[in-house]
């Protein structure tokens, strides 16, 4: 039987940073052609590709999740509770799981699902829109989407808005700042009042948030900057289109404009009957993947330990994880979870 714990670390010890997923990819496509899959790729940019694989029947459910991780990478260790590195909750330690609990179904003789592993879900989930055209036949009725959302099912998922603002001056000497307008404070002034603004509020979604986490400008301390940028995204209860207006208007009285945006509105996803349920603020595959079958999205490990220098994933928690991914197939399958 399959050793998830040692799986997770094996995929963790492949850097994916987004856009470097090869050699990732090349990894799963040999391993689940090992275990009895048949598998595929699907090209989405050079030396990036999606890695889909099916058990030999018709493929009602998807088990998705995606093989890039945030920079930078590093390799994993384990103590007696943990296993540790880049992508150990975000979202490695989720595919061990997943493909342990699909070996485990395909020995017990069921074949109507596949895997579809896809590329870039921290970026702009190009692999997701790319999987979501090409397979948009095949036929299937679920997909079930992992993310760390500490074993529990998400039922809903804010919408995510990210912006790249610019902000245009007149460069001077520092000496004469009346002769210049410096572009950078006409960005200091709008990111105050993006920051202090109200981007809308849900009863169960919660609270719109913003986070400006890029900024750029200028050349040299004794120049009025002629040129500043930033980048920020929202995680939003209300369609994108709205955010957008609102912030258009902000941002033109600062004299910048809106360079570049794309987004996507909050998101509904089922949940099985009794199962525990929670809300999440994070971004995930999920919208673009809407013509492969109705959502769940279920994962273990921990948002909050995703991202940061000590990432990490519970052994306990991924070993459990296994069986609540082959559960959740069989129910599909047998039509004890239903899409509202």
């Amino acid at each position: 039987m399959l050793d998830p714990i040692a799986l997770a670390r094996q995929l963790i010890d492949i850097p994916s940073t987004t856009e470097n997923e090869g050699a990732i990819g090349d990894f799963l496509d040999d391993e689940l052609s090992r275990l009895g899959f048949t598998t595929r790729t699907q090209l989405v940019a050079k030396g990036r590709f999606n890695v889909f694989a099916t058990a030999g029947g018709r493929p009602r459910v998807l088990i998705n999740s995606h093989t890039d991780t945030v920079p930078p990478w590093f390799a994993s260790r384990e103590d007696d509770e943990y296993v540790f590195g880049r992508g150990a909750s975000d979202t490695k330690g989720v595919i061990a799981a997943m493909i342990a609990a699909g070996q485990r179904l395909l020995d017990g003789n069921v074949t109507d699902f596949a895997f579809l592993f896809v590329v870039g879900e921290e970026t702009d989930s190009i692999g997701a829109k790319s999987a979501n055209a090409a397979f948009a036949d095949l036929g299937s009725e679920f997909v079930l989407v992992g993310e760390p959302t500490e074993s529990k099912f998400a039922r809903a998922t804010k919408g995510a808005f990210t912006s790249l603002l610019r902000f245009e001056g007149v460069a001077a000497h520092s000496a004469y700042p009346h002769l210049g307008d410096s572009a950078i404070n006409k960005m200091v002034a709008a990111i105050a009042e993006i920051n202090a603004a109200d981007w809308g509020r849900d009863d169960v979604l919660g609270e719109s948030t913003v986070n400006v986490g890029v900024v750029r400008g200028g050349e040299k301390p004794n120049i009025i900057p002629a040129t500043a940028e930033c980048e920020m995204i929202f995680r939003t209860v209300k369609h994108p289109d709205e955010i957008h207006e609102k912030l258009a208007e902000l941002v033109t009285r600062h004299g910048g404009t809106i360079v570049r945006s794309h987004g996507n509105p909050p998101q509904q996803m089922v949940v099985p009957q009794g199962a525990e349920s929670v809300i999440v603020s994070f971004n995930t595959d999920v919208p673009h993947l809407r013509l492969l079958g109705r959502p769940l999205l279920f994962g273990p490990g921990s948002i909050l330990d995703a991202h940061g220098p000590n990432e990490r994933i519970s052994k306990k928690e991924l070993i459990a994880a296994v069986d609540t991914y082959h559960d959740t197939v069989i129910a599909l399958l047998e039509g004890r979870i239903s899409a509202p």
